[in-house]
């Protein structure tokens, strides 16, 4: 029997893949689940569970939570990367760790192929074939759900004649979480005009009366809740949980795919939008206008090729290198507001607060210059403005 590692999330499509390989190609199936934050230990039983039900030999469960955000998330939060200014990239930066993970689990148990469940028209098809074949190489990938074409439907329908119970109520959202946000996709995302009913989020408002917190940052890193000192993934995660009482991140993101077509996704990221909005004011006291406007031309390029399943480029360690060079006096507090369904930045404490210069404040008062030397700058800083208006009639 050959020996297939499956990369099971626990949904529909995977569980496709596990039946179908197990009970009609005689696959020796051991189901892998990678979790970047999205999965509670209890979920996590569960699925293992499941896993064994459906005919997996040996279920195995990796976390690279930490590993995720070292390598990869620090990075986006430094570039304050939002995809076309909405999207915080949530599932497209998890799918290379999970990828590579499985990859290398792959290559540890000398597998002989490695199965995923990744559709005909999406990017995840592309960003995990692309990691596998640069890993493991000499792994076979198969992928059932886009070699037969199949719709969710035709899924639930195979399903039930091998006696497996899955409903259509289950299925009907495609909801994909992990520590930088979750995805959902459903029939209204296929559109162009419809949006996702309120109650395929995860999680519902829980809160209406406004809250004060404070972000402290180090270096660009969140290092501090409201005083509190913590790791980052431990901040991200606490903020996540303050977030979604109030129902924060929810938006719909349209883009282009890999393949060349526009996509839409629903997507709920409360943390994400949170601490992306809170270090970009920080950045806008404590960075020099050059910074400011280089981070967005480099943070755009990362963002792009991170989407576009370039991770293990070396570029994107280049990009890394100038990210984190920009982040030395990105230190400080930064105070907001939640409110229900959105946010409010109110201001920022730091010591490298440029606007609190002694040289020089906006408004009237500066040590800097005098009223000769601002109208001096003012006549040079004009002067190729007027030649050029010269020549006009």
């Amino acid at each position: 029997m050959k020996k297939a590692i499956v990369a099971y999330s626990g949904g529909l499509d995977t569980s496709y893949c596990v039946v179908n390989l197990n009970r009609e190609k005689g696959y020796e199936i051991h189901t892998v689940i990678v979790n970047t934050g999205g999965f509670s230990k209890e979920e996590e039983e569960r699925i293992e569970t499941r896993a064994y039900e459906l005919g997996s030999k040996k279920h195995t469960t990796i976390n690279v939570v930490e590993n995720f955000y070292d390598k990869c998330l620090k990075y986006l939060l430094f570039g304050n990367v939002l995809k076309n200014n909405t999207y915080p990239l949530s599932v497209s930066a998890e799918r290379i760790f999970q990828a590579i993970a499985i990859a290398e689990y792959a290559k540890k148990e000398n597998a002989d192929c490695i199965v995923h469940g990744s559709t005909g028209a999406g990017n995840d098809q592309i960003r995990f074939d692309v990691a596998f074949s640069v890993i493991c190489p000499e792994v076979e990938i198969i992928t059932p759900i886009r070699d037969e074409k199949l719709t969710r439907q035709q899924e639930i329908d195979y399903l039930k004649s091998q006696g497996v119970e899955y409903s259509w109520e289950k299925a009907k959202y495609s909801i994909n979480k992990g520590i930088w946000g979750t995805s959902v996709g459903g029939e209204e995302t296929l559109t162009s005009n419809k949006s996702l009913p309120s109650e395929a989020y995860p999680s519902q408002l829980q809160e209406n009366e406004s809250m004060d917190i404070e972000i402290e940052f180090t270096k660009g890193e969140p290092t501090a809740l409201n005083g509190k000192k913590m790791s980052p993934t431990e901040l991200i995660i606490k903020l996540n949980e303050l977030g979604e009482k109030y129902a924060i991140g929810r938006d719909t993101h349209i883009g282009d795919t890999i393949l060349g077509i526009k996509g839409r996704v629903g997507f709920e990221a409360s943390a994400p939008l949170i601490l992306i909005k809170a270090h970009h004011l920080l950045e806008k006291h404590t960075l020099t206008r050059w910074q400011l406007i280089h981070k967005e031309q480099v943070a755009s390029w990362y963002g792009t090729l991170l989407h576009e399943a370039q991770y293990l480029d070396p570029i994107m360690r280049d990009f890394e290198a100038f990210l984190t060079s920009s982040q030395n006096r990105v230190t400080g507090k930064v105070f907001l507001t939640l409110k229900p369904y959105q946010f409010e930045l109110k201001g920022i404490e730091s010591p490298y607060d440029m606007m609190q210069s002694k040289v020089a404040k906006y408004g009237e008062e500066n040590e800097a210059w005098d009223s000769r030397d601002a109208r001096g700058f003012i006549k040079i800083f004009g002067n190729q403005l007027k030649i050029w208006q010269s020549f006009e009639k």
